[in-house]
């Protein structure tokens, strides 16, 4: 029977961050994961000879921990990522296009263009407009952020009279372009509390474009470093059940029947796996009611190869008032083997879950050429990528039921962005959760 200090559930990034402060500090740990690659939602895989990733995904200047994470693994964020100083905003009908800048630093003239520009679609008034949604919002969070959480997105700009091309065109790519969900059904306190912790890094604002597969990127190379640390880290290993003798969790059994015991287990797990897991033995307990009421949302994006870009350069793209909630051309940046990639996340995410891929693929073709987009004449080979409980909901009124790292069971822990840290379903956040879990043992050690 194997023992070890930690046993860590999921090797998405805040399970593999665990893994790897405990193994820094000389603690035996052993990563599990079921599926046969790691990365968890930032992972990215070969299926059936096309090279897919989890999720459309994006690093975000600001971030800090995830950047520290890395270069522990001999990684440094310049060398994975290709920068970003602007987004792009098609306008659905128009097929028309709005360019805003993003970087202060890195881009400040494309900002300045991007806020004095775009009357066109959006005018000075709109942008205005958002002013005191903005200054009221970022207010309520440092005070009241609770109360934040009562209130939709939408409900929160109608309350402070944004236009209704400033909800269409800046407010809807930041909501359902970032995190699949309308703005009706966002949660204001979410939508803030996302951009809040840059307001003092908000000079180190942009978006970096990975290049290449997360697995390979960053995933592997944290890994590796746990490896070298005399951690393991196992793929294709389910974890049916937890070891619970006198009220203490004391290791794992695998679905092979194989047992590990630890002194301390770190649940990382995504929010499904977790309740699923803990349900086996602690249906009834209190300290996970509120755990179990946190409810899910899922994910859907769409991957397509072509024979030629779609897109004249590799840049994150919102398409508001559509299914298309972002998209980007990947074929210069993360997918360089072929001639045109897009990765597209699909809005609302439920309505695709039931549905076949060819109507998916349908539908998806239409909506794009609202905005001038023709995704039909090139397309070579396309994958959809369905999680159907991906995220802990991001809607109103469920930010409160996100429990902390620390569990009320001696030895069990809990990470994940669901966990409650300053963050929200963010890869940042993932990594923050980690941390906090491997402070919880190595305070109990």
């Amino acid at each position: 029977m194997q023992r070890s200090d930690a046993i860590i559930i999921g090797s998405g990034l805040s399970g593999l961050t665990a893994a790897l402060e405990l193994s820094e500090k000389e603690k035996s740990v052993i990563v599990l994961e079921k599926e046969k690659v790691i990365g968890g939602r930032t992972s990215s895989w070969d299926e059936d000879g096309m090279l897919v990733e989890s999720g459309f995904h994006r690093h975000i200047g600001f971030y800090k921990e995830l950047p520290r994470i890395l270069k522990k693994a001999g990684i440094s964020i310049n060398q994975i990522v290709q920068w970003e100083e602007q987004v792009d905003v098609r306008v659905k009908g128009k097929k028309d296009t709005a360019v805003f800048g993003i970087s202060p630093i890195f881009g400040p003239f494309e900002m300045v263009r991007g806020l004095i520009g775009n009357n066109h679609i959006v005018s000075m008034r709109d942008k205005l407009s958002l002013v005191p949604f903005f200054l009221k919002g970022f207010l309520e969070y440092k005070r009241n952020p609770d109360r934040l959480d009562q209130y939709s997105v939408k409900e929160f700009a109608e309350k402070h009279h944004v236009s209704e091309n400033a909800l269409h065109y800046l407010i809807i790519p930041l909501s359902a372009g970032v995190f699949f969900l309308p703005p009706e059904r966002y949660s204001a306190k979410v939508f803030f509390g996302l951009f809040y912790p840059a307001l003092p890094r908000f000079y180190k604002m942009r978006i970096g474009a990975y290049l290449g597969g997360m697995t390979e990127l960053l995933a592997n190379p944290i890994a590796t470093r746990i490896e070298q640390n005399k951690g393991k880290v196992r793929t294709g290993t389910k974890v049916k059940r937890l070891i619970v003798e006198s009220s203490q969790v004391t290791g794992v059994i695998l679905a092979n029947g194989e047992e590990i015991r630890a002194s301390h287990v770190i649940l990382a797990a995504d929010l499904a796996g977790a309740k699923k897991i803990l349900r086996e033995d602690f249906a009834e307990h209190p300290a996970f009611q509120t755990l179990f009421r946190l409810p899910t949302m899922p994910a859907v994006t769409v991957q397509m190869e072509f024979s030629k870009p779609v897109l004249p350069y590799d840049r994150t793209t919102f398409g508001p008032l559509t299914i298309l909630g972002s998209f980007v051309e990947q074929s210069r940046s993360t997918f360089t083997h072929v001639p045109g990639r897009l990765s597209i996340i699909l809005t609302p995410p439920e309505k695709f879950i039931p549905m076949k891929e060819e109507e998916i693929i349908k539908e998806v073709i239409a909506e794009a050429y609202e905005l001038g987009l023709d995704l039909e004449s090139n397309l070579l080979n396309y994958r959809i990528v369905s999680h159907p409980e991906d995220f802990y909901s991001l809607e109103p009124n469920n930010d409160w039921m996100r429990p902390n790292q620390r569990t009320d069971i001696q030895g069990l822990v809990l990470a994940g962005d669901y966990t409650r840290q300053p963050y929200f379903s963010t890869m940042e956040g993932a990594v923050v959760s980690g941390l906090k879990a491997s402070q919880v043992i190595m305070g109990e050690s």
